[in-house]
């Protein structure tokens, strides 16, 4: 059964959590280690290499991809500093609340803006 199909697990889980079958781990090697990325949809446009990670208290968004988006006029200018794991401190642009539809849920998610690097588009952490 995927993730999608309605059955007795379906009926169990709430809508807004990502579910993955045995048939999804069908060509899967493991133990592994491998990230969990993923893409979502932001004003109708796929963004992709969105990074989950659970150990993040806050969810990040590179300047450059709210550039791209044509809403930088929306982000706060309320700036931040974010230290990440060597303790090294970047200060944010400011803030922006997106509206991103992950498989079909639909959620008002805030973002920091940051310049710079990053390997990903953007990242979520926990809520």
């Amino acid at each position: 059964m995927t993730a999608t199909e309605e059955g007795p697990t379906r009926q169990c889980i709430p809508e807004d959590i990502l579910v993955f079958s045995e048939e999804d781990l069908e060509d899967m090697m493991e133990p592994h280690n491998d990230a969990l990325v993923i893409s979502f949809l932001l004003n109708n446009t796929r963004i992709k290499r969105i990074f989950v990670d659970p150990g993040s208290s806050t969810n990040i968004i590179k300047s450059e991809v709210v550039e791209q988006l044509g809403l930088l006029n929306q982000v706060v200018t309320i700036p931040r500093i974010l230290h990440d794991f060597n303790i090294i401190g970047k200060v944010t642009k400011g803030e922006i609340t997106l509206l991103i539809n992950i498989s079909g849920a639909i959620q008002s998610t805030e973002f920091q803006v940051i310049d710079g690097d990053m390997r990903y588009n953007a990242l979520t952490g926990r809520p």
